[in-house]
Formats: structure tokens, sequence, C-alpha cells
């Protein structure tokens, strides 16, 4: 009965599958996904219906990011923007249209049913991005910074740097921070920092590992912080850019 976190999936379906294997996934495992899970490989569709199919196996929780906030703005109204297409929506839309699966009422009630964080019995935090205000989540003037923001993920590459904590650390250390045993981000793929593997700082782990770009796709156990990588993904999908 393990729970997993699983990092940015950016439409790599086959790394999705590749993950799901090598982690010996069974019914009994509670699955936490920390969005963006279409923008950039050519499967958007078939992970998203991979994943409707996962959420009556397993229990499952889907956050929200900013490619899938998009993503639900096309399939509900059909907007699209020059961002969007040029960060992946376009193979998004190519893949919903080659699949068939843009008619999947399914796939439109799953994008309104993601969440914009989610805080376990344990006080830990699962949320793609980061939040700025300094009463933690619940709090915040604009709900955008769920799944944008990357203050958070800086402020605790910066607390981690402390190596001797004096009262003035303790004084004047991200206060965003105290909340939560732990926070579980995605947004900010590690290969930014020359890393393909999670990445600890403070108590925030980032498991973006860099799916939609060279990277891999990650599953992480939140008790063990054992953890299984796909290959990287552009190997899968040799003849395609992803997100580069």
């Amino acid at each position: 009965m393990r729970t997993l976190v699983i990092g940015d999936i950016h439409g790599g379906y086959l790394a999705l599958e590749q993950v799901l294997e090598r982690a010996n996934i069974t019914a009994e495992d509670t699955l936490i996904f920390l969005g963006d899970y279409v923008d950039g490989w050519s499967q958007a569709a078939e992970t998203i219906e991979r994943l409707i199919t996962l959420s009556n196996s397993n229990t499952c929780v889907f956050i929200r990011g900013n490619h899938d906030l998009w993503c639900d703005l096309w399939l509900d109204q059909g907007t699209t923007n020059p961002i969007w297409l040029a960060h992946g929506g376009k193979e998004t839309i190519d893949s919903y249209i080659s699949s068939g699966f843009i008619i999947k009422e399914s796939h439109k009630k799953f994008f309104k049913s993601l969440q914009n964080y989610y805080i376990d019995t344990n006080s830990r935090l699962f949320i793609h991005a980061g939040f700025t205000s300094m009463h933690g989540v619940g709090h915040e003037e604009y709900e955008s910074n769920y799944y944008w923001d990357r203050t958070l993920w800086e402020a605790a590459l910066l607390a981690d740097k402390v190596e001797e904590k004096t009262l003035e650390d303790m004084l004047t250390q991200p206060k965003r921070f105290n909340y939560y045993k732990e926070i579980y981000i995605g947004h900010t793929p590690t290969t930014n920092y020359k890393r393909d593997t999670p990445i600890k700082a403070y108590n925030l782990w980032n498991i973006d590992t860099g799916a939609g770009f060279t990277g891999k796709l990650t599953i992480l156990d939140i008790d063990t912080k054992e953890f299984w990588q796909s290959d990287p993904v552009m190997a899968l999908y040799p003849n395609e850019k992803g997100r580069n």
C-alpha cells in the first residue's frame, strides 16, 4: 500500500507505461499526479485516456498544471492562444484529432475535475508549481499561482543552503514552508539544473525530471523516497522534438 507521486508527463504516453511497469504498480497503490499531462509529445490524448483508466483501478489524485488549464479551455470552448500552440498545444490538438478522443466526454470531465492542490493526512502538500501566500495554500490572491509560481522552488533552493541555522536564520527562513511536513511540486524541470532525477531542497521535492524535454518521467515513493524512471522520453519518440 504505497503512496506514489508522479511528475509532469507532457503527452509522453510511452514513458508513462514504461515507468508504471518499472514501479510495479498494483491496485493497492495510491497515485498522485502533479499535473501537465499534455503538451509536448504526440500522445497527449492517449495519456489522458490511460489516466482515466488508472482512476478506475487505483486511488488517484490529479493536480492541475498550467498546460492542463490551456487544454481544458480548448476542449471546452475551442479557445487557443499563440503561447500554448508554441509550447506543445499543437501536438495536443493533433493527438486529439488523430486518436478520435476529441469526442469523449470523459476527457472534458477529467480536466474539470483536476485539483489545484492536495494535502494528505500527514500534512504533505502536493501542488503543480507553488504558492506565494505566507499563510499557506487556500489564501492565494491569484489562483493561477498554484500552477505558475516558481518563487516557492527558488526559496527552497536558497533555504537549503543554510548549513548552520542560527536564531537569525530561524527568524528569517521562508515561513511558507512551515505549514507542511513536505511539499511535492512539478513545473520547473530539474534538467534546468543539469539533473534528471528528483531534487530535494529544504522540505520540498521537485519531481519534474524533464520528461517534456530531454529528461525522464519519474515515480517516487513518498515514504521511502525510492524512485523509478522511464528512459529519456526523447528516446521513446525519436522522430519528435517534445518541448525543445
